[in-house]
């Protein structure tokens, strides 16, 4: 259960300093690229007097630059929620399908892998759960770095894979499908009361491979909140202490991605019918056979070069979603 009055007296005086900090730092942000293209502008109007090719190439360069700096500074601006500036905790689940469904949360896996590691964030593995034959059954992974959780928010819902399965032998093509949760992370100073008598704790031996390193002792951890029934898993760290604290740290994310839940199916009501909710529902396709294509169903971009969007090039997607939040949440 959440403490009463969690909702109102979240906000502590560090925290209100802090987003302050953050506000101040963009308008400075801001200014500095209007610095930028005013140098940009004085250096076209020589480079057209003078008809200096050098200039112009310059020019260009630093306009390719600026506009990248731009939509930067513009997604952090939408990125306005109370967890949005910090560290996410993503979940990946494979849907029907065996062994190719299977493989589809493996390859997602790395995208996403890819893309923290574009933005230089950490991954660290909480829990992983490997496929009977090949890939991974789930996967729970935290994303480390500024504004995590307000980009990957944008990747909740279930991913859809359409190719030439490499696992049939008579080379048919296949459709699997992998679902992807997406929760905050809980700070320390966030007080989420949990009551021990609303817990069931079991351990049991953690799962893997085999060989010389598996775990001989009941070191993985599985907590049940009973008044919700969420359940949480961990078992890739040493020691039980160490799997059941980031066990606890997940379920508190758990209920705050609750409590947000029920927040934001209020404000849709409110809203009619401008927006639906649809927590789960297939948001993005990509195809490999019989053409490429990304294509994201909520926004309707796209990206035929589906190498580099699983090599970890999403953010046209992940900007595409916010920008289109925001002007629902607007209009």
């Amino acid at each position: 259960m959440l403490e009463p009055g969690f909702w109102d007296n979240q906000e502590s005086s560090q925290k209100i300093t802090q987003r302050v900090a953050s506000l101040r730092d963009k308008v400075i942000h801001f200014y500095e690229l209007a610095g930028e293209f005013e140098d940009l502008e004085v250096m076209a109007e020589l480079g057209e007097d003078e008809e200096d090719e050098e200039i112009a190439a310059e020019i260009k360069e630093g306009l390719l630059a600026l506009d990248r700096k731009v939509t930067d500074l513009e997604l952090a601006v939408l990125l306005n929620g109370p967890y949005d500036r910090g560290n996410a905790i993503i979940s990946l689940h494979a849907g029907a399908g065996g062994t190719e469904a299977q493989d589809w949360v493996d390859m997602l896996i790395r995208m996403y892998t890819r893309w923290a590691e574009r933005h230089k964030f950490k991954i660290d593995v909480l829990d992983m759960l490997p496929g009977d034959e090949a890939g991974t059954k789930s996967a729970t992974l935290e994303v480390i770095g500024p504004n995590a959780y307000g980009y990957l928010c944008s990747e909740k819902g279930v991913h859809r894979l359409v190719r030439i399965s490499p696992f049939d032998a008579a080379g048919r093509r296949h459709t699997s499908f992998a679902s992807l949760d997406v929760l905050p992370e809980v700070e320390d100073d966030v007080s989420v009361q949990i009551s021990q008598d609303d817990l069931k704790v079991d351990t049991f031996r953690s799962s893997g491979a085999g060989g010389q390193h598996i775990n001989k002792t009941d070191s993985a951890v599985r907590i049940t909140h009973i008044p919700t029934g969420i359940v949480v898993t961990c078992q890739n760290e040493r020691s039980q202490i160490s799997n059941r604290l980031a066990a606890m740290k997940m379920l508190q994310a758990k209920l705050i991605d609750l409590e947000l839940q029920k927040k934001e199916a209020e404000l849709a009501a409110l809203r009619g019918n401008q927006q639906e909710i649809a927590w789960g529902s297939q948001i993005r396709s990509y195809i490999f056979h019989p053409y490429s294509l990304v294509k994201d169903h909520r926004t309707s971009e796209e990206n035929g070069n589906i190498n580099a969007v699983m090599d970890g090039e999403i953010d046209a997607f992940i900007a595409a979603y916010l920008k289109d939040k925001a002007r629902k949440q607007n209009g």
